[in-house]
């Protein structure tokens, strides 16, 4: 028997859908510690066939779409589980699924303060909690992005507009070869071609070498370019090193350039100790971006940019049209549409404001030191295998290795350790050399699966 939907569900039908997808939920969150890590790929040429189809005229109930999604969801990596190590680790808090339910289901546009001022407030006061943590100053501010992409794009569009205004054809941005690609994508973006973005070389360590930018800086004014914008990272994807923060800060400063730092992976290793030690510098930062979805674990979709100051967004992304002319501003809160390139965005806030006000920040913390904690158990305990090099201490929670099998040697290594299906492990090029990385970020990664990691990375060493 057919049953058709309503627009406007009735309360039985909403109350059973809610029951349906809560209990998909919970058993979904059950079977992570048993899910194979990679993901499976069973079926998966009859079931993306089956969602290829168009919807029907009648509609379906409920329970058959919702288990059509499980299936759809079942091929592909198991991001939300303990055993994902591979990339940087996002998690999904079940709370935050909870807020995106309910900022949904009440759908307040949140562009502009006067549509939505307390939910605009709700947001905004979460963006000054880290701008202080983060040690900017007073009156600094920011937004929730969909990623780290955007809130980088909205920074070099802010950057380039206050330093080159409209002549932006000789300016130059400078990064490090471990920068990570999405800000170079950004300089194009916003008009600044390949060819004058500056790759500055690194120490020993992988950090950018202050030393030799100056020196292309020079180089570059000398040629009648204008250097607008250094990136420093606050823990690359590659390794987690960390560039000089503090002496970027000042160089950026001395020749009258933005300072952006990329926190994105690393930056919310600002809320524990070790982290904010060596972090040290970032508070020079005109900008930083942020991923709520990796550090604060946070469904995918969630970046943020802070600003040391919000005048420059402001500056680069305020308009008008005939059609806003009876929104009235006036309240002490930001107009998001004003700070950056969306004038319709969702609420963003309440998937950041009810996870940290629910468990409290020192859950986070807590979470956070643990993920240093292991990070660190990994290296000591890989760093006693003969078999494996590990070149680089970790800064942060990315640890780097490889097998004395050269380039294919270690291609094996990355697919005996993953064929496990108890833990997924990604690669990357340093210096031109194939290495492995893992990063031990995901909110459910623990010492009992990171021991069981550790064992399967010296099976795999040893074959």
């Amino acid at each position: 028997m057919n049953h058709t939907y309503a627009l406007e569900p009735s309360r039985a039908d909403m109350v059973a859908m809610g029951e349906a997808a809560l209990d998909f939920i919970n058993r979904f969150i059950e079977g992570l510690p048993h899910a194979p890590a990679g993901g499976s790929a069973h079926d998966l040429e009859r079931v993306v066939k089956e969602v290829l189809a168009p919807p029907a005229e009648g509609g379906a109930r409920f329970e058959t779409l919702l288990a059509t999604f499980g299936r759809a969801a079942a091929p592909g990596l198991e991001t939300a589980g303990p055993g994902y190590l591979a990339y940087i680790p996002g998690g999904g808090l079940p709370v935050a699924a909870l807020a995106e339910w309910l900022a949904n289901s009440v759908n307040r546009y949140t562009g502009f303060a006067a549509t939505a001022p307390a939910l605009v407030a709700m947001e905004h006061g979460v963006v000054r909690w880290l701008c202080r943590e983060f040690g900017l100053p007073e009156g600094a501010g920011g937004l929730v992005t969909t990623g780290g992409s955007m809130a980088t794009l909205t920074a070099v569009v802010a950057a380039r507009h206050q330093r080159l205004g409209e002549v932006i054809e000789r300016g130059t941005i400078y990064v490090s070869p471990y920068t990570h690609h999405c800000c170079a994508k950004a300089g194009a973006i916003a008009g600044i071609p390949a060819s004058r973005v500056r790759k500055v070389p690194t120490t020993e360590d992988l950090r950018m070498d202050v030393a030799a930018a100056r020196r292309m800086i020079e180089a570059d004014r000398a040629e009648g370019l204008r250097p607008f914008l250094v990136v420093g990272s606050a823990g690359t994807t590659d390794t987690g090193a960390i560039d000089p923060l503090g002496e970027l800060g000042e160089l950026a400063r001395g020749e009258d350039m933005w300072f952006h730092v990329d926190a994105a992976y690393g930056g919310f290793f600002q809320l524990t100790a070790r982290g904010r030690s060596r972090l040290a510098g970032i508070e020079a930062a005109d900008s930083i971006t942020l991923d709520p979805h990796k550090g604060l674990f946070l469904p995918y979709g969630t970046g943020m940019l802070l600003v040391r100051d919000p005048s420059a967004l402001h500056a680069a992304y305020s308009g008008s049209g005939y059609v806003l002319q009876d929104i009235d501003g006036g309240a002490a809160l930001p107009d998001y549409a004003e700070l950056g390139p969306e004038l319709t965005r969702e609420f963003r806030g309440l998937r950041l404001w009810l996870p940290l006000h629910l468990h409290g920040v020192s859950a986070f913390r807590m979470a956070l030191d643990e993920k240093l904690d292991l990070s660190e158990y990994v290296h000591r305990e890989l760093k006693r295998e003969p078999r494996l090099e590990l070149p680089w201490t970790p800064q942060l929670s990315v640890v780097a290795f490889r097998g004395h099998g050269g380039d294919e040697g270690n291609r094996r290594l990355a697919e005996a350790i993953n064929g496990s299906k108890r833990i997924f492990i990604s690669s990357t090029r340093i210096r031109g050399e194939y290495f492995l990385r893992l990063c031990v970020l995901a909110f459910r990664t623990h010492f009992d699966r990171i021991e069981e990691a550790i064992a399967i990375v010296r099976r795999a060493a040893s074959i």
